[in-house]
């Protein structure tokens, strides 16, 4: 199996998209690349003040941009922000050039993962929990729906979500090689 040229990995805040996605660029040898942290740079600022002076659409108009540019390059892992499915033109784009693989977390995770993190405007309201509820609600079937590969991620260090997501694109056990002979697609 031929390694893919671009690996996306879409998933909600605190599924670990960015620790997974630094450590699987490592172990393929590829360069890793986090949408959020390069419209951070791009801009100057960080993505409150970007929500809070060009709005959520100011934002994504962003990110659609970056993401544009990114699926351009090769021997990339690139993560991007949770909403950034929420965009038609971001499916299309991630679908058509690049494997995505969605890293699923339970909501429960999310809270504990992101509870103390102020750099995520959407949780900055009163109830946090029912914003993680209401965004997984909305953006898990688009996740699913765009997804070469699911990995759940809950209760999992990154170290195995990596060897689980290497071990879904380099098979190597006999179980594998015995399945590609049967399907006639075996590669020594």
């Amino acid at each position: 199996m031929e390694l893919p040229q671009r690996v996306v990995l879409v998933g909600p805040m605190g599924a670990g998209k960015s620790t997974i996605g630094r450590l699987l660029a490592r172990e393929l040898g590829y360069t890793f690349i986090d949408s959020d942290r390069l419209i951070e740079e791009r801009c100057g600022a960080n993505i409150p003040w970007i929500f809070d002076v060009e709005g959520e659409e100011g934002f994504r108009n962003r990110e659609t941009h970056i993401l544009e540019e990114l699926c351009q390059l090769d021997h990339v892992v690139i993560a991007t922000g949770g909403g950034a499915v929420m965009r038609e033109q971001n499916r299309e784009l991630l679908s058509r050039n690049a494997m995505v693989i969605y890293l699923k977390t339970s909501i429960s995770q999310q809270y504990e993962r992101t509870r103390r993190d102020r750099n995520r405007p959407l949780l900055q309201r009163d109830d946090p929990l029912a914003v993680l509820t209401d965004l997984f609600e909305r953006r898990d079937p688009l996740y699913h729906s765009l997804a070469n590969l699911v990995m759940m991620t809950d209760r999992k260090s990154p170290r195995l979500v990596v060897r689980q997501v290497i071990n879904r694109l380099k098979p190597r056990t006999p179980r594998h090689y015995r399945k590609a002979r049967k399907e006639g697609r075996h590669h020594a």
